[in-house]
C-alpha cells in the first residue's frame, strides 16, 4: 500500500471565504501514484471546514448568507464562548454545519467525483495562517 501526506497552507485576508482545493488535491493524488484508493481532506482548525459542492459563485454567496442567518457574527455578546475574549463563536457553529473533512475515492489515478463536484475549504475566522491535511492511501 502507498500513502502520501501533505499539508496545504492557507491564509485568507478576510474573516470568511471559500477556496477551491480541487487542483491541489488532484496534484497530491497524482504525485502519490495511487491508482485505486482514498483521499482524506481535513480542515485542521475548529473554525474552518472542508466540503464538496459546486463551484458556482451564486451558490457560494448563498452559503455565506445562509450561514450568517444561522449563526450571525454580531453581536458577539450573544455567545458564551466569546466571554473568553474570543469573537469567533459563530465560526465554530458554521464549521459544524459545513463539516470537518471529506473522503473521495480514487479510481484509475483520478478523483472519482459526481457531476460538478469540487472540494472546498470554508474559512469562517480567517486573517491568519491555517492548514489543511491531504492524506492519500491506496494501491
Amino acid at each position: 500500500m502507498k500513502s502520501r501526506t501533505e499539508y496545504l497552507s492557507l491564509h485568507l485576508p478576510s474573516r470568511r471565504g471559500f477556496v477551491n482545493l480541487t487542483p491541489e488535491v488532484e496534484r497530491v493524488v497524482r504525485e502519490s501514484e495511487v491508482r485505486e484508493g482514498l483521499v482524506l481532506v481535513n480542515a485542521m482548525h475548529i473554525s474552518a471546514s472542508v466540503f464538496i459542492n459546486d463551484d458556482e459563485t451564486g451558490l457560494h454567496h448563498d452559503f455565506e448568507a445562509w450561514l450568517e442567518q444561522l449563526a450571525p457574527h454580531a453581536p458577539t455578546s450573544r455567545y458564551r464562548h466569546n466571554d473568553t475574549g474570543e469573537d469567533n463563536a459563530d465560526a465554530h457553529l458554521k464549521r459544524q454545519v459545513m463539516g470537518r473533512e471529506v473522503v473521495v475515492a480514487i479510481t484509475a489515478g483520478r478523483l472519482d467525483f459526481g457531476p460538478w463536484e469540487q472540494i472546498f475549504y470554508g474559512e469562517f475566522d480567517g486573517r491568519r495562517k491555517k492548514r489543511v491535511l491531504v492524506k492519500v492511501i491506496g494501491e
